[in-house]
C-alpha cells in the first residue's frame, strides 16, 4: 500500500480511483465491509482503491476535551487498511485550512481534480467541509453533475446493533476484551517501537519495555499480552500495564509490556502487542513494596492464564 501524506503530494499518476473518506479507527468490521465494496467498486473499474483519512482526529482540534479516545495509532491503522487491500492510503493533515474549505472546494480540489474519483463510498451520515455544511446529499448532486458513482455505506451489525468504533471504545473501556474482538474480527493489538524509561520496572524486579502513547489510550488496566517481539519466533507470553502508572506519579500514558520468559534487550525493537485477558485496573499503591508484591501477584495470574506455572 502507497502512503500519500497530504494533498500537496498527490501527483498526476494519482488521479482515477475509487476512494472512500472516514477515520477508520480500529478498522473494525463495519470499515472492513466497506473497503470490502470498495475493492469490488475496484475490480469492477479496473481502478487502485483509495482511502482517505485525517490526522489528528478533526475533534483533537476544534474540541480536544470531548476527541475520542484512539483505539490505534496511525501507523496501526495503515496496517490495517493495506491488510484489507487497499492500494492508497491519503492521510490528510487536518489544519485549519483544510477546516475552512467548502464543500464544493473539497469535492472539486480534492475529489475531482486531484484524484479523478470515478466511485465513492461513505457513511449517510458523513459530513465535510467548513462548519461540516456538506453531507451526503451534497456528495449526490455532485455525483449527478460530475458523473461518479456514489454510494452509502452498508450497515455491518454485531451482536444486534451497528459496529461502529465508539462501540469498541465502550468494550475496551469496560475491560471486555471478547466484544472488542467481535466487533474488530480480531483481538485487540497495539504495536510500538520501545523506548528508555525511567526503570521503575527494573527496580522492582519486573524489568519492561516501555512504548509511548501519543495519543488518549482506549482503556487503562493490567492484562495479559502475547507479545511479538519481531525476531521471527512469533509471540511469546507476556503482561502489559496501560495508562498513567499513579503510583508513581506518571503523568503521560505508557505501555509497559513484561516478557514472561524472556531476558534481553528490547530498546529500539518495534512489538506487537495482542491483548488476551483483562486482569484489573490500575491502582495507587502506598509504596513501591506494595506494587511490587502487586505485580507479583499479576504475573502469576498471567503465568496461570498460559499454563506456565508460578515463577
Amino acid at each position: 500500500m502507497e502512503l500519500i501524506r497530504g494533498q500537496y503530494n498527490l501527483k498526476p499518476r494519482h488521479r482515477g480511483c475509487v476512494a472512500t473518506i472516514g477515520n477508520f479507527d480500529g478498522v473494525h468490521l463495519g470499515h472492513q465491509t466497506i473497503l470490502r465494496r470498495l475493492r469490488e467498486a475496484g475490480d469492477r473499474l479496473g481502478l487502485p482503491t483509495l482511502a482517505m483519512s485525517f490526522e489528528p482526529h478533526p475533534l483533537e482540534v476544534f474540541r480536544p476535551e470531548e476527541a475520542p479516545a484512539r483505539i490505534t495509532p496511525l501507523r496501526d491503522k495503515a496496517l490495517s487498511l493495506d491488510a484489507a487491500g487497499v492500494d492508497r492510503f491519503l492521510c490528510l493533515p487536518f489544519r485549519p485550512s483544510l477546516a475552512a474549505m467548502t464543500p464544493q472546494a473539497f469535492i472539486q480540489d480534492l475529489l475531482l481534480e486531484r484524484l479523478g474519483v470515478q466511485f465513492l463510498i461513505v457513511g449517510d451520515d458523513f459530513r465535510f467541509g467548513h462548519q461540516r455544511a456538506g453531507d451526503f446529499n451534497t456528495l449526490r448532486e455532485a455525483s449527478e453533475q460530475h458523473g461518479f458513482e456514489l454510494e452509502r455505506t452498508p450497515t455491518y451489525q454485531v451482536d444486534g446493533a451497528r459496529a461502529s468504533s465508539t462501540r469498541v471504545r465502550e468494550a475496551l473501556a469496560s475491560g471486555d476484551l471478547a466484544a472488542a474482538e467481535r466487533l474488530l474480527g480480531h483481538p485487540y493489538t497495539l504495536s510500538g517501537r520501545v523506548v528508555h524509561g525511567d526503570r521503575i520496572g527494573r527496580e522492582l524486579g519486573f524489568p519492561t519495555a516501555n512504548i509511548r502513547l501519543r495519543r488518549r489510550p482506549t482503556m487503562d488496566g493490567i492484562l495479559v499480552a502475547d507479545v511479538d517481539i519481531g525476531d521471527g519466533h512469533g509471540p511469546r507470553p507476556g503482561i502489559a500495564s496501560m495508562g498513567t502508572r499513579p503510583t508513581v506519579n506518571g503523568q503521560r500514558a505508557l505501555l509497559e509490556v513484561y516478557l514472561l520468559e524472556y531476558s534481553g534487550s528490547l530498546y529500539g525493537r518495534h512489538l506487537r502487542v495482542t491483548f488476551r485477558e483483562w486482569l484489573r485496573g490500575q491502582e495507587r499503591y502506598d509504596s513501591l513494596d506494595a506494587l511490587r508484591e502487586q505485580i507479583a501477584r499479576d504475573v502469576d495470574a498471567a503465568r496461570a492464564w498460559y499454563g506456565l506455572g508460578k515463577r
